[in-house]
């Protein structure tokens, strides 16, 4: 069952507009922040997917778009023997795709900790640096 905080305004749910538009940009900076976990070789579709849910974010892409674009970076995990391209990948699609649905945020961060994980860093470190310090500022 979805969670009623994540559906918008115009769904029926609280979620404002400006929200949906920070939450999305929360979790594309997650997302963002573990990409350099592939080192120097960073696929530029997934740094093209990240700005597709930015420009959702200003009004110049349609949710169309960024589905289109989720939907190709699930594709590009699914094509990879890669954990850590297939973890990205996925961070990466989620974090586009709560242009169209905006739970799927939380998929993207869990994602990105897997990726965090799958490197060998640690995930409680993580949660209490970046990415928390993304999720206190969305909330204020």
């Amino acid at each position: 069952m979805r969670d009623k905080r994540f559906i918008p305004e115009h769904r029926g749910g609280p979620l404002k507009k400006e929200q949906h538009y920070q939450l999305i940009n929360w979790t594309c900076g997650c997302a963002e922040h573990v990409l350099p976990l592939l080192g120097e070789d960073i696929d530029g579709r997934l740094i093209h997917a990240l700005n597709v849910g930015r420009s959702w974010a200003q009004g110049n892409a349609s949710v169309g778009d960024a589905r289109k674009t989720s939907v190709a970076m699930h594709a590009l995990a699914r094509e990879s023997q890669d954990m850590m391209v297939i973890e990205l990948g996925r961070a990466v699609g989620h974090a586009v795709a709560t242009a169209h649905m905006a739970d799927h945020s939380l998929v993207a961060a869990l994602y990105a900790l897997k990726a965090v994980k799958s490197a060998g860093k640690s995930v409680a470190a993580e949660r209490n640096g970046k990415m928390n310090s993304c999720l206190l500022r969305l909330r204020s």
